[in-house]
């Protein structure tokens, strides 16, 4: 039994192919909708697959050529995250056989596939454990640098297993231990769903992540991309509760925040937390935003700013993250600019022994925010002079 697979996220159609073939049935998957369509006439598939929403041609064009030009009666099931009512309306008055909805499990999807075109004679009986086929495909950059005896590689390996749509990024950023071997093992028989960004040289938290995030912007399935830090002192569930938000909002930017509440575990160092506090009360003067934690290691950006943000280098080592509210600030406005980001309380966030960022570390950072202050305050003046003048002249 054949089926052909429509999707334009590859991130999507991987676990769906794996989990078809172990089952016996023979599949083809493509993320070119045009080139699908000349598949299909070559293949004669005993059901197609597709989503709706893609680029050039959309999974109603393909329903379209299969029942109205080819004249075909072979089963069609749309998966797509797309729920207007007129569309789903339209697509079974079309021939649509099924029609299932993002976010679903494979184990829903593969019990349909049966009931539409029967079981394989060589099937096998499989684990049955739930991967979520996800609407967003999701890039988490995970910045290293000397990760090797405390990297938790089961818990990011046990992630993208349960969780289709994830494509982590790990930058070894220069390390001098066995992080990158690390590594390259946590990828090995994942390379789809992970990859591995290696910098020869040390080039700090905030250089690494910049990179991660420019390459991760390169990859065109990914709707979403963020960064974690590599100890999970934030929690990858609580990570993706932060890509929920930014999918059903319109806000470009989705931060963590620390900040302690009811039923939250929340655990930071008595020291730590008073100079904390007091360094956020000076970031909160100069973005003008009252965000409570700007530092926190787990954000998650809309596809479009991440050019924005992370092209040009950063003038700080560690306060990138106030770096990325005050280029959106500058460049939207600041009205524009909070109503774009979103600070979200995490629900578990523990300091992880090993930290690089000691006690003199933090006091430095006060000197770093009047870099940051003077430098980009100076850039918004010159940006305001530059479009007076383009108004006098018009």
């Amino acid at each position: 039994m054949k089926i052909l697979a429509i999707d334009d996220q590859k991130l999507v159609l991987i676990p769906l192919e794996s989990r078809l073939q172990a089952l016996g049935y023979q599949v083809l998957t493509e993320t070119n909708a045009l080139k699908a369509v000349e598949m299909y006439d070559m293949f004669q598939p005993d059901l197609v697959i597709v989503d709706m929403n893609m680029p050039t041609v959309s999974g109603m064009d393909i329903v379209q050529h299969i029942r109205t030009i080819r004249k075909d009666d072979t089963p069609v099931m749309i998966l797509s995250g797309n729920t207007d009512d007129n569309l789903i309306t339209k697509g079974f008055d079309l021939g649509v056989n099924d029609y299932m909805k993002k976010p679903l499990s494979l184990n829903e999807v593969c019990a349909r596939v049966k009931r539409l075109i029967g079981v394989p004679e060589n099937t096998a009986d499989i684990a049955t454990e739930t991967v979520m086929i996800q609407q967003r495909c999701v890039g988490v950059v995970i910045p290293c640098y000397n990760e090797a005896e405390r990297l938790l590689s089961k818990e990011f390996t046990d992630f993208v297993d349960r969780n289709s749509g994830y494509h982590l990024c790990f930058v070894n950023d220069g390390s001098k231990d066995n992080t990158l071997d690390v590594l390259h093992k946590l990828q090995k028989g994942r390379e789809d769903f992970v990859t591995v960004y290696d910098c020869e040289k040390n080039g700090g938290k905030a250089e690494a992540v910049r990179l991660g995030m420019l390459h991760m912007a390169e990859r065109a399935d990914l709707d979403y991309i963020g960064f974690l830090d590599a100890d999970l002192s934030t929690d990858l569930a609580d990570f993706d509760e932060l890509v929920s938000t930014i999918e059903n909002s319109d806000f470009k930017i989705v931060s963590g925040s620390r900040i302690s509440r009811m039923g939250a575990n929340i655990t930071k160092e008595s020291a730590r937390k008073v100079i904390s506090m007091t360094i956020n009360l000076i970031i909160r003067t100069i973005l003008s935003m009252n965000f409570k934690d700007t530092q926190c290691g787990a954000k998650i950006f809309h596809k479009d700013v991440i050019h924005l943000a992370f092209d040009k280098k950063f003038i700080t080592k560690w306060l990138f993250d106030v770096e990325i509210f005050m280029r959106m600030r500058i460049h939207f406005g600041l009205d524009n600019a909070r109503a774009m980001m979103c600070e979200q309380p995490l629900k578990r966030w523990i300091h992880a022994d090993g930290s690089k960022l000691s006690m003199k570390d933090s006091i430095k950072i006060i000197g770093q925010l009047g870099q940051i202050a003077w430098y980009y305050n100076r850039k918004k003046k010159v940006s305001t002079e530059a479009i007076n003048t383009d108004f006098e002249i018009a």
